[in-house]
């Protein structure tokens, strides 16, 4: 007889008490109580994917330790399980872009604003994006500093003092780096963020063939860190129309070969037609890149 007890003991108004606790409790208290007053951790996924996939996918990157939010927006931190997988990623493809000759180095984050304004016309999809530094301390800087949203501005000032001749060439570098684009759509880890790391290879050659070549090859290796690495199969794509307008490259693979003018002399003459490709120029192609820009 008596009253009824819950099974930790005492009446069924105190059984009931862990229930409100839980109600009243934050989320960042890593559970609740169950039915016996025992605190229960929830470690699993509790929405279904079809139900709120925004949801599911938050649950899934943060129970799994790969992703934890951060206080700005759009900017997350990288747990080791996750960092890991990018480790792997880039243990893998640096070997093989050495195999082809490929050097590492490292540019400067900062783009002069007169530099980012040469390529106003290569940059016009993210020039909104583009976060600028206008203060040291309390005193306004005299010109803004952009922090790249990527490097070709950082990167071909120097190609351009480095190649005097043929016998420069080829440049095959690569920089592994983070950049950053100031999304002002919905964020989501992995996928849109306001930082990010990547890598970005920057090659130069005398000649259309050897540039186009190298598009392949590096094509191929992106293709096999889908299918190889993270088991996810892709199809190997051209270019949009609108991207193939800026490059001036009507058949250009996922990344075209495009040309470059600097002042070098050609070993022998380029075929006719083959102009820089920069819509604000009309000269003769001098050596062609990966994702070259004139200067």
């Amino acid at each position: 007889g008596g009253n009824k007890k819950g099974k930790g003991g005492g009446d069924k108004k105190a059984a009931d008490k862990p229930k409100q606790a839980e109600k009243a409790a934050p989320q960042a208290a890593g559970g609740d109580a169950g039915k016996d007053g025992k605190k229960q951790t929830k470690l699993g996924v509790e929405t279904k994917k079809s139900d709120n996939y925004s949801d599911w996918y938050s649950q899934v990157i943060t129970k799994g330790e790969m992703i934890e939010y951060y206080d700005v927006s759009g900017c997350y931190v990288l747990r080791p399980w996750s960092y890991a997988i990018w480790e792997a990623i880039q243990a893998w493809f640096d070997k093989e872009i050495k195999k082809l000759g490929v050097k590492n180095a490292y540019f400067p984050m900062f783009v002069s604003q007169a530099a980012l304004e040469r390529e106003k016309t290569h940059i016009a999809d993210f020039a909104p994006e583009v976060a600028w530094v206008t203060k040291s301390g309390e005193t306004d800087l005299a010109e803004p500093i952009a922090i790249r949203p990527t490097s070709e501005t950082v990167m071909y000032p120097s190609y351009a003092k480095w190649v005097q001749s043929h016998r420069d060439l080829p440049i095959k570098m690569n920089q592994w780096c983070n950049v950053v684009r100031w999304e002002f759509k919905h964020p989501t880890p992995f996928l849109r963020t306001r930082e990010f790391l990547w890598q970005e290879g920057h090659t130069a050659f005398a000649t259309p063939a050897e540039a186009e070549k190298e598009v392949f090859q590096i094509l191929d290796l992106y293709s096999k860190i889908y299918t190889d690495l993270l088991a996810v199969p892709v199809i190997k794509g051209r270019k949009t129309e609108k991207e193939n307008e800026d490059a001036g490259d009507p058949g250009a693979p996922a990344m075209g070969a495009k040309s470059l003018c600097i002042p070098l002399e050609q070993p022998k003459p380029l075929a006719a037609g083959q102009k820089c490709f920069h819509p604000a120029c009309s000269k003769p192609a001098k050596f062609y890149t990966l994702f070259g820009r004139s200067y």
